[in-house]
C-alpha cells in the first residue's frame, strides 16, 4: 500500500511515546507520525511506580539517566492506620519496609517523564504533529487507515498501515468501536491535587520530639508512597521532585463520602486532617492552585484491544485501581506487546490470529487481576491486621510472579500480560480466594464492632524485604500464618444474619 506513513500514533505522552520510541529503535526504517493534542503535558495521576512499571522504563526503555535526575526514587509502599479514638501519629498502627527496597522504582512527575519520551522519540526520527486533534479515523481496509485531525488551524489527512491509540482514558479506537466498559463491579472515585508546606516525616524536628517513633525504622519514610487508610478508602501522598507533594484520596461510593464544601482541595484537605499521619504532614500545607483533578469513575476497560490494523496501548486499553500503582505496569506489557504484532504486520505477516489472542488475553489478565485484587477490597482497607496480610500475600505474589519473570525474561514476559494463561489462573484463583475472604471477615468484624481491632499500637515493618528470588517465599508463609491468624480470630465472631448497613452511595464528582 502507498500509505503516508506506517504508523500513526494517537497521543504523544507515556504509551505512545514509547511505542514510537520502542519502534524507531527496532525498525530504524518505519515511518512514524504522532498526533498529539496538548500543547504541553499537564501531571496526571500516576507518579508512582512499581517494579514492573520500573523495570520497563529502566531495562526496557533504558531511561534510567533521566529518572535518576528528574525524578525521585521510592522507597517502596507504606500504609497507616488508625482507629476514632486516637490522635497521637506515633500510636497509628504501621504496616512498611524496615530497610530500603531492593529494586528501582521511582516518584515521577509525569509532566516532565511524558516530555523527556516524545523528545526522544522526534529525535529518534518520529514526526509530530502538536497541538492536533483528531476529527476522525476510518479503516478503509485492514491494510490502510485513514486519519484526519486539525494541526495548525488546517484539516489534515493522513494515511497508514498501523494505527496506535495511545489516547488515554479518552481510549478513542474502543469508544467508536463499541469496546470501552465501565467496571461496575468496583465503582471508585477519585481526587487529588498537589500541596506545597507538607512536613517532612523524617525531619529533625519531628525525631526530636517523636525519637523512638523516628527510630523504628532504617530507611526514610517520607520518600515511600504513604497511604493513609479507612474503611472505603485510602489517600496516597506521594513526594515529588520539585517540593511539591500529591495528595489523592481513591474511595468506593458505596462505603464512603467526601466531606461537603465548594472547593475540591479544601474538601481533601479537610479528609486527611481526620488522620493523626495526615494532620501532621498537611496541617499547614496549601493545595497549588488550579492543580487539583477528580475522576468520578476509575475503572474501565476495552474487550477487543487490537486487530489487524491497530491495537490500544496504556490507559486506552483499560484501569483499573491505582492502589499498588500498578498502571505502567499495564502500559508497559500493552506497548510491548503491540509492538511484537506492528512488526509482524509491517513485515508482511498475518497478525489476525496473535491480535485475538491478544485481545483474549488481556480481558483474561484485567478480570483476574481485579478480582484477586481489588472486588470488595475497600471493606478491608481501613482494617490493619486483615490488610497485613493483603500486604504480604499481594505483593508476595506479585513478587514470585510478574516481578520475577520480566526481570529474569524481559524480551519475552513485557509482551505477555500478568495472570494470563494457565498458572496464572492457578494463582490468581488462590488471590481471589484469600481476598473474598478477608473482606467477608471485614464485613463480620464491621457488624460485631471489631473492626480496626489492631489499628493502634502495631508496627509490622517487614526486615526481610521484597526481592524476586527464593527468599519472597517465605514472605509468602508470613501471610498465610497471618491469613490463618484472622480466620481462627473469625470463628469468635458472631455470623452475619443479614447484609451490613451501607451509606447511600456517594454522587459522582463529576
Amino acid at each position: 500500500m502507498n500509505a503516508d506513513y506506517d504508523v500513526i500514533v494517537i497521543g504523544g505522552a507515556f504509551a505512545g511515546a514509547s511505542t514510537a520510541l520502542m519502534l524507531k529503535r527496532q525498525r530504524p526504517q518505519t515511518r512514524i507520525l504522532i498526533v498529539e493534542r496538548a500543547t504541553v503535558f499537564d501531571r496526571k495521576v500516576g507518579e508512582s511506580t512499581s517494579e514492573v512499571g520500573a523495570c520497563f522504563m529502566t531495562r526496557f526503555l533504558r531511561i534510567t539517566h533521566h529518572l535518576d535526575r528528574h525524578h525521585l526514587p521510592k522507597q517502596g509502599l507504606r500504609m497507616w492506620f488508625n482507629d476514632d479514638q486516637n490522635e497521637c501519629p506515633t500510636m497509628c498502627s504501621e504496616v512498611g519496609s524496615y530497610y530500603q527496597s531492593r529494586l528501582p522504582t521511582y516518584q515521577l512527575d509525569r509532566a516532565v517523564l511524558d516530555a523527556h519520551l516524545l523528545d526522544l522519540a522526534v529525535k529518534a526520527g518520529c514526526e509530530l504533529r502538536r497541538p492536533a486533534k483528531v476529527t476522525e479515523w476510518v479503516q478503509e481496509t485492514p491494510q490502510k487507515n485513514i486519519l484526519t485531525y486539525e494541526h495548525e488551524g488546517v484539516t489534515q489527512t493522513a494515511t497508514s498501515r498501523w494505527i496506535v491509540d495511545a489516547s488515554g482514558k479518552a481510549a478513542m479506537i474502543a469508544r467508536k468501536l463499541g469496546h470501552w466498559r465501565r467496571l461496575e463491579s468496583h465503582p471508585t472515585n477519585a481526587v487529588w491535587a498537589r500541596f506545597e508546606g507538607v512536613a517532612d516525616l523524617d525531619s529533625y524536628q519531628l525525631a526530636e520530639k517523636y525519637p523512638a517513633w523516628a527510630n523504628a525504622t532504617r530507611c526514610g519514610r517520607n520518600p515511600a508512597t504513604n497511604h493513609l487508610t479507612g474503611r472505603g478508602w485510602w489517600c496516597w501522598i506521594i513526594p515529588l521532585k520539585d517540593g511539591a507533594v500529591s495528595l489523592g484520596l481513591t474511595y468506593d461510593r458505596r462505603l464512603f463520602s467526601l466531606p461537603e464544601g465548594a472547593d475540591l482541595g479544601a474538601r481533601l484537605k479537610a479528609h486527611v486532617m481526620q488522620h493523626p499521619i495526615g494532620k501532621l504532614m498537611f496541617e499547614h500545607a496549601t493545595p497549588i492552585a488550579g492543580d487539583t483533578r477528580a475522576y468520578g469513575h476509575l475503572p474501565y476497560y476495552s474487550e477487543k484491544i487490537a486487530d489487524d490494523g491497530w491495537s490500544c496501548v496504556g490507559d486506552a486499553a483499560g484501569f483499573m485501581d491505582p492502589l499498588y500503582s500498578q498502571g505502567l505496569d499495564y502500559a508497559g506489557h500493552t506497548v510491548c506487546a503491540s509492538l511484537r504484532l506492528i512488526t509482524k504486520a509491517l513485515d508482511g505477516m498475518d497478525v489476525t490470529g496473535d491480535a485475538a489472542k491478544l485481545s483474549a488475553d488481556f480481558n483474561e489478565s484485567y478480570m483476574r487481576w481485579q478480582e484477586s485484587l481489588y472486588l470488595n477490597k475497600y471493606h478491608y482497607l481501613g482494617d490493619a491486621e486483615l490488610m497485613r496480610v493483603a500486604f504480604l500475600l499481594d505483593l508476595g505474589f506479585y513478587f514470585v510472579g510478574p516481578v520475577r519473570l520480566v526481570h529474569d525474561f524481559l524480551d519475552e514476559e513485557m509482551s505477555l500480560l500478568p495472570y494470563a494463561g494457565k498458572v496464572g489462573g492457578v494463582v490468581a484463583k488462590i488471590m481471589s480466594l484469600y481476598n473474598r475472604r478477608l473482606s467477608h471477615i471485614a464485613e463480620r468484624r464491621w457488624a460485631a464492632g471489631q473492626y480496626g481491632r489492631k489499628n493502634t499500637g502495631m508496627r509490622w515493618l517487614l526486615k526481610r524485604g521484597f526481592a524476586p528470588d527464593a527468599t519472597i517465599r517465605r514472605t509468602i508463609y508470613d501471610g498465610l500464618k497471618a491469613w490463618l491468624m484472622v480466620e481462627l480470630h473469625a470463628l469468635t465472631l458472631p455470623r452475619l444474619t443479614e447484609p451490613v448497613a451501607k451509606p447511600a452511595p456517594g454522587a459522582s464528582l463529576i
